[in-house]
């Protein structure tokens, strides 16, 4: 039975501004990764030319990175790392946060997708970056799974204890490319959007050399010398698709009741 009176017209008033109105979501943007480093490899160039466009960054990583590291406890490396990350995104503006997971044990359950949520209503992002679907390690697999289920619910009014901001809803969400551009399976995956980041390789990479701590974990475990390098190398292999110096790949999601525009290609001029 519909309640009637003072109260009922508020409760109406209150569902009716809680709807998703495209229109009414702030400009802020959220790269929702695994771990420290991961945002300015995978969608650094992109998060700068949103800065530069005036949006609101925030970079969370669901871990601090414990286990990347040869030479330090995980108490130390944790606070090397996470110090290291706030340092990259204050260079353009952005927020770092971490919801303080462990390294490698990254899972997708009531627990973590509950964090995520909660953390979802306190930003309100209307644009987020997250990883592949399929990549090389499963730490990247279950944060875009979690990434996916917060983004899709957070907005909902009885998910979360944490107050809902105006204008929150479902948000544009893509996934970045794997890393190397290629599945787990050695196929090339072909991105929906390819953004030209060619003015802001500079900053992506000055972003990326604030991570001194993995040259060192890199080269001991991977056996990979060639950190910036590398990054500049696969920049370079997206910017071949659309004739660019240097480009990022992403895959929107476009399931149902999530917006169907592509908004990176709208704001910025390329797609793939």
């Amino acid at each position: 039975m519909e309640r009637s009176g003072r109260h009922g017209r508020d409760a109406r008033a209150t569902s009716a501004m809680l709807r998703y109105n495209p229109g009414s979501l702030m400009n802020t943007a959220l790269a929702f990764l695994a771990h420290p480093d991961d945002a300015e490899i995978l969608c650094g160039g992109t998060l700068v030319r949103l800065a530069e466009k005036g949006w609101k960054i925030h970079i969370a990583t669901a871990t601090a990175g414990d286990c990347g590291t040869m030479l330090h406890n995980r108490y130390d490396i944790s606070s090397i790392r996470t110090q290291e990350a706030t340092k990259a995104a204050a260079m353009i503006g952005g927020v770092y946060h971490c919801l303080d997971e462990r390294d490698g044990l990254v899972c997708y359950d009531k627990q973590r997708v509950q964090k995520a949520v909660d953390w979802f209503r306190r930003v309100a992002p209307s644009l987020v970056f997250t990883h592949a679907v399929a990549d090389y390690m499963m730490d990247h697999e279950m944060v875009a799974m979690v990434a996916r289920a917060a983004s899709f619910v957070y907005s909902a009014p009885n998910i979360s204890a944490f107050p809902m901001r105006p204008g929150s809803g479902i948000p544009h969400l893509y996934y970045c490319d794997p890393v190397e551009g290629r599945d787990p399976y050695g196929k090339v995956v072909e991105p929906t959007t390819v953004i030209d980041v060619s003015g802001q390789l500079e900053k992506k990479l000055e972003m990326l050399g604030c991570h001194a701590s993995q040259r060192e974990w890199l080269r001991e475990h991977h056996g990979i010398d060639e950190y910036i390098e590398a990054v500049k190398r696969i920049a370079g292999e997206r910017g071949k698709l659309i004739g660019s110096e240097a480009a990022e790949g992403f895959v929107q999601h476009r399931g149902h009741a999530y917006p169907q525009n592509d908004l990176l290609s709208e704001m910025f001029g390329r797609a793939g």
